[in-house]
C-alpha cells in the first residue's frame, strides 16, 4: 500500500510539473515588454501560441503571436480568415528578422495559393503593430478592430528567409495543417470550420484505405501465391485466396485513390508531385494486374512462362511502390508516431514470415526433385548391364 501511495504521489509532481511548465508557455509567459494577456492557446502545430485581450464595447482584439523553435532565417505569419478556413483569403501579420538585425513586419492579404506575402492593406484595421526576435522565438504584437464576430478561423505559418524576402512554406506535415476556428470570448479553439475538418478526415480515410490495400493486403496476397501453393494439399485452394486478397485490395486502393485526387482537386495551390505521381503509377500496374487475370494461359500454353514474368515483375512492383508511397504519406500526414512504427512492424513481420517461408518451400521442392530423381533410377538402370557399363543390345 505503501509503495502505491509514493507511486501515486510521484505522478502526481510529474503531473504539477507538466501542467506548470504548460501553463509556463502560455498562460504565465512573461512577455519582454510587460504586457498582460488574459486568454492564450497553445495551437497544435509548429511550436506556436496565441496570447490576446479582447474588449467586446470597442471590438478591438489585442493580440501576442509567438512562433518558437525558429531561427533569424525564418519568417512566421498569423492570420484571420473572415471569408474561408484556410489559406485562400487570409488576412496576415507577417514579421521576420533581416540581415542586418532589424526587424521587418507588415500586413498581407493572401489571394492567391502562389503568394510570395506581398505587403498590402487587411480587411479591418490594425494598430499598435510590432514584432520582435529574440532565443530563437519570433512575437508579433499587434491590435485588430473587428467587429460583429466573436467566432473565427485563424491560420498560422513559417518559412524560410531568403535575400530578405519570405520564401515558400513547406506544403506537407504541419504546414498544411495549421489552422483552427478560435472564439476569442471562451478561448476553445477547434478544427476549422468550413471544410478543414473535413480535409483531415479525408486525408486520414486516404492514408487508412490506402495502406490497408496497397500496403498490407496486396504483400499478403502476394505470399499466398508464392508459398502456399507450393502445399499440394491447397492447390487450388491458394488460387482463389490470392485472386480474392488481390481483388479486394485492388478495390479498397481504388477508393482510397479516388478520394486523393478529390482531395489533391480541392487543394489546388498543394501538390505533393512524387506521392501523386507513384500513386497513378500503383493504380495503372494495379488495373493490369487485375485485367491479366482474363488473359491469363493455362499451365501447358507456350506463353504461360512468358505471362508468368509479366504478371511477378508487376506484382513485385506494385508492392515496392506501395511502401515508399505509404512512407511518403506518412511524411505528408505527419501522423503520431505509433501509425508510423506499426505499420513498420506490419512489414518487419511480413518480411520475416516470407524469409521463413522461402526457407521452407525451397527444403519442400529440393525433397520433391530429389524422391522425383530416385524414382526415375531403376527405369534407367534396366537399361544398362548391372555393372554401370554398356547398355545390353541383342544381336
Amino acid at each position: 500500500m505503501g509503495t502505491i501511495l509514493k507511486g501515486i504521489l510521484f505522478s502526481c509532481m510529474l503531473l504539477s510539473l507538466f501542467l506548470s511548465s504548460s501553463a509556463q508557455k502560455c498562460a504565465k509567459y512573461g512577455f519582454a515588454s510587460n504586457k498582460l494577456f488574459n486568454a492564450c492557446n497553445d495551437l497544435p502545430y509548429l511550436n506556436a501560441f496565441l496570447h490576446w485581450n479582447y474588449d467586446p464595447s470597442s471590438g478591438n482584439f489585442q493580440i501576442a503571436y509567438r512562433q518558437t523553435k525558429v531561427t533569424s532565417t525564418n519568417w512566421a505569419a498569423w492570420a484571420i480568415n473572415p471569408d474561408g478556413s484556410g489559406m485562400l483569403g487570409a488576412q496576415a501579420l507577417v514579421a521576420y528578422q533581416k540581415s542586418d538585425g532589424s526587424m521587418r513586419f507588415y500586413t498581407s492579404p493572401v489571394t492567391n495559393y502562389t503568394t510570395t506575402l506581398e505587403e498590402g492593406s487587411l480587411k479591418f484595421p490594425v494598430s499598435d503593430f510590432s514584432a520582435s526576435f529574440a532565443n530563437n522565438e519570433i512575437i508579433i504584437f499587434a491590435t485588430l478592430n473587428i467587429q460583429n464576430t466573436t467566432t473565427f478561423n485563424q491560420v498560422w505559418q513559417n518559412g524560410p528567409v531568403t535575400s530578405d524576402k519570405p520564401g515558400g512554406h513547406a506544403i506537407s506535415g504541419a504546414n498544411v495543417q495549421s489552422s483552427g476556428s478560435l472564439n476569442i470570448l471562451s478561448g476553445q479553439s477547434g478544427s476549422t470550420k468550413g471544410g478543414g475538418g473535413s480535409k483531415t478526415k479525408k486525408r486520414n480515410i486516404h492514408g487508412v484505405l490506402n495502406t490497408v490495400s496497397w500496403g498490407i493486403m496486396m504483400p499478403i496476397g502476394a505470399l499466398i501465391a508464392r508459398y502456399v501453393k507450393v502445399f499440394e494439399v491447397a492447390d487450388p485452394a491458394w488460387f482463389y485466396l490470392h485472386v480474392s486478397c488481390q481483388t479486394t485490395a485492388y478495390l479498397i486502393g481504388l477508393v482510397g485513390w479516388g478520394t486523393g485526387l478529390q482531395l489533391g482537386s480541392q487543394s489546388p495551390g498543394i501538390q505533393y508531385s512524387s506521392h501523386r505521381y507513384i500513386g497513378i503509377t500503383l493504380f495503372v500496374f494495379g488495373t493490369l494486374q487485375v485485367l491479366a487475370l482474363l488473359i491469363r494461359p493455362q499451365k501447358d500454353h507456350k506463353y504461360r512462362l512468358y505471362w508468368n514474368i509479366y504478371h511477378h515483375t508487376t506484382g513485385y512492383m506494385v508492392i515496392l511502390l506501395s511502401i515508399i508511397n505509404i512512407f511518403k504519406g506518412f511524411d505528408i500526414l505527419n501522423p503520431e508516431k505509433k501509425w508510423q512504427r506499426g505499420y513498420v512492424a506490419i512489414i518487419v513481420i511480413l518480411s520475416i514470415t516470407a524469409v521463413i517461408l522461402e526457407g521452407w518451400t525451397w527444403c519442400i521442392v529440393l525433397k520433391r526433385r530429389k524422391a522425383a530423381s530416385a524414382d526415375k533410377t531403376p527405369n534407367v538402370m534396366n537399361e544398362f548391364n548391372g555393372y554401370g557399363g554398356r547398355p545390353n543390345h541383342r544381336v
